[in-house]
């Protein structure tokens, strides 16, 4: 690949004619804007947020391994990622698009909170004060005073675990029958869910976790204290920053990625001035500023990420990076894809970590020697850069439970 990407050259648009964006320029796009390419890659876990927008936070694993694989000095470890995250803050985690949890810049900790937290929240507390009161003697003003003292715990402790959290504020032990009726009904103490509310409320985030870095065990902490944006135009501004990165996308990926209505996502284009242009799969959105084709050559590139990576999960239709005829061995039941490994702007295979630590790798697609000898290379990078850990991704897949089972003799395609 090599010159300008894409089989037009640019002109200026006449008579209505969208410039059509193909696959190939896509992939470009994402090898520079995703900081995937060797060329591409960035200097801070800060850098790699940037970059992205948002790193997926559901598997805490995630974080770290999408923030090493793009990262240019293989020094920086575990410890980088943690120092923005805990030391400095220059990372926040929490709740944002699809009730789902992120690592986001601090700096838009107020616009995620405003663009796609609040209606959620204003909806999770309804529901929560409604399940109280039907499954208990109290209330919302009961809650409310819970709260009260929730909170003043955690700007003591400064930071805190649920369970540290009920010392001080034993209410947080009530216990409320979930999921009444059912197979999987249990009681649980209601510290998890005014937590989870508080959190898309935009009050307390997920602060270090007990364990390592692969622990979903997290302590709490209030969050510093942000500005409250109007929601159009905070929505605009989220939408600005992923049109940047991930741009060009759909309607339809849009509203997929954000969670947002049709009419909310319309209204953020109008605002941000998009340029509509022609996709593969129909109309597209890009930025004023990235109309004009990509001239930046990359070369080839191999990358493996990690499940749940904000590449293969950026956007709603990924045939243009993703074959179709191999995503059944790479995503869960539920729509979550699972380590993958790439090739040149697409997916071409998997990858696990065995039980003795190793990091396997197959590919699903015959892509040549070049790759193969490039994923090996990527895959001994990332075995430097995980060390002794041991990562089992939250959400499994068939061909990474396969990968991380008893070995068996690899072939050419395999390690």
């Amino acid at each position: 690949m090599g010159g300008t990407v894409g089989a037009q050259p640019w002109e200026v648009l006449l008579s209505g004619r969208r410039r059509h964006i193909g696959a190939p320029e896509r992939r470009a796009r994402l090898a520079a804007g995703q900081r995937l390419a060797p060329a591409a890659r960035a200097g801070s876990a800060e850098e790699v947020a940037g970059s992205l927008v948002a790193l997926h936070g559901t598997d805490p694993a995630t974080v770290y391994l999408a923030v090493g694989a793009r990262l240019r000095d293989a020094s920086k470890t575990v410890a980088d990622v943690e120092r923005a995250l805990y030391t400095d803050r220059s990372l926040v985690r929490m709740h944002g698009m699809r009730h789902t949890v992120f690592v986001f810049p601090a700096a838009l900790a107020a616009v995620v909170h405003a663009s796609t937290g609040v209606a959620v929240a204003a909806r999770e507390r309804a529901s929560f004060v409604k399940h109280l009161e039907a499954g208990s003697e109290h209330d919302a003003a009961w809650l409310a005073d819970v709260e009260a003292g929730t909170l003043a715990a955690m700007a003591a402790r400064g930071e805190a675990t649920a369970a540290e959290l009920a010392e001080d504020e034993p209410r947080l032990r009530t216990q409320l029958l979930y999921a009444p009726g059912k197979k999987y009904e249990a009681w649980q103490s209601i510290s998890t869910r005014l937590l989870r509310v508080l959190g898309m409320e935009g009050r307390v985030v997920r602060g270090r976790p007990r364990g390592s870095w692969t622990s979903s065990q997290f302590r709490w902490a209030l969050m510093p204290a942000h500005a409250e944006l109007p929601v159009a135009e905070a929505q605009s501004e989220l939408l600005r920053h992923w049109l940047g990165s991930c741009g060009p996308a759909t309607e339809a990926d849009l509203k997929w990625w954000t969670g947002w209505k049709v009419s909310d996502v319309r209204k953020a284009l109008a605002a941000v001035g998009a340029v509509e242009v022609e996709l593969d799969e129909g109309a597209g959105f890009v930025l004023p500023d990235a109309v004009e084709p990509v001239t930046t050559d990359t070369g080839p590139w191999a990358a493996l990420l990690p499940g749940l990576d904000p590449s293969p999960m950026g956007w709603q239709q990924r045939d243009w990076y993703l074959p179709p005829e191999l995503r059944a061995p790479l995503f869960d039941g539920a729509g979550n894809i699972g380590p993958t490994v790439w090739w040149d702007g697409r997916i071409a295979g998997g990858w696990a970590q065995g039980k003795d630590g190793t990091v396997r790798w197959r590919l699903l697609a015959d892509v040549g020697r070049e790759a193969a000898a490039a994923v090996e290379a990527e895959a001994a990078r990332l075995q430097e850069w995980v060390g002794e850990a041991r990562v089992t991704p939250r959400f499994r897949t068939p061909l990474e439970k396969e990968l991380a089972g008893p070995a068996t003799p690899a072939t050419p395609a395999e390690k």
